[in-house]
């Protein structure tokens, strides 16, 4: 008698289980059934206005005095260079000058021991570098001069100098404005999308529910560069696209 009543308790508190989870999967599904939820893309290509472009020169003596002496004259060639080539003093920047110990490795045989090989680190002069810096905002002019230079400096190489170029990188000077363009454009698209799937399918849409945004991607016009999770920031590209996804949930009427 104990057992059968133990069997019967447990059979009923098992079938009041599964209709809460039923009941709960039903209510579940019909919340989801009441809404609908939409992409919105918005998309802007836009040119550059900032430009940033940046060189070094190194020089070397086994004394830093002499290191010292050296990089002030190239830098008064380099800079000379540049001001033939039509920009003013305050249109570029030097770094401050950078010293580092070079070492090179010697390898000795030891005569007394076969097959064992000593290695040294051996002082190797002194190394300078310095840095050139040129930048431009919205001055289209500037930009432009800075562009041709960049490609020009092979020329110090006759004067006893090899400048190293860093990659020209371009950015945008208002782009606080433009991203919120963006998540207006986004915002729209998508809740002219809504509208019209559920006008496709007689419905109506009802009050927003939710609204969430992706990262925005910046790449250069025309990248087949796929999206970044953590969102893409292109400097390399003067013409670029930027672009940014709105995810829009609606309550059904």
């Amino acid at each position: 008698m104990e057992s059968r009543l133990k069997s019967t308790l447990i059979i009923g508190i098992s079938i009041i289980i599964t209709a809460f989870i039923l009941g709960s999967a039903f209510k579940n599904r019909n919340e989801n059934l009441d809404t609908i939820s939409v992409i919105g893309l918005g998309t802007k290509d836009f040119v550059s206005d900032e430009i940033l472009w940046s060189g070094s020169f190194t020089t070397k003596s086994f004394d830093i005095k002499e290191a010292y002496n050296k990089m002030i004259s190239d830098q008064k060639i380099v800079s000379d260079f540049f001001l033939n080539k039509g920009f003013k003093k305050e249109e570029f920047t030097f770094g401050a000058v950078q010293f580092n110990k070079r070492f090179r490795e010697v390898r000795t045989e030891n005569s007394e021991v076969a097959y064992q090989t000593k290695y040294e680190q051996v002082f190797d002069g002194y190394e300078a570098t310095q840095t050139i810096s040129f930048s431009a905002k919205k001055n289209p002019e500037l930009m432009k001069r800075i562009e041709e230079v960049s490609s020009k400096t092979s020329e110090l190489i006759n004067s006893g100098i090899e400048l190293s170029s860093n990659s020209i990188q371009y950015t945008y000077s208002d782009l606080p404005s433009l991203k919120h363009s963006l998540i207006q454009n986004a915002s729209k698209d998508a809740s002219e999308r809504a509208q019209k799937i559920v006008k496709t399918a007689d419905g109506s849409l009802g009050k927003l529910k939710s609204a969430s945004m992706g990262v925005f991607q910046i790449t250069g016009q025309g990248s087949t560069e796929e999206d970044s999770y953590g969102g893409n920031n292109d400097t390399y590209s003067k013409n670029k696209t930027a672009r940014i996804t709105v995810r829009l949930e609606y309550i059904l009427d």
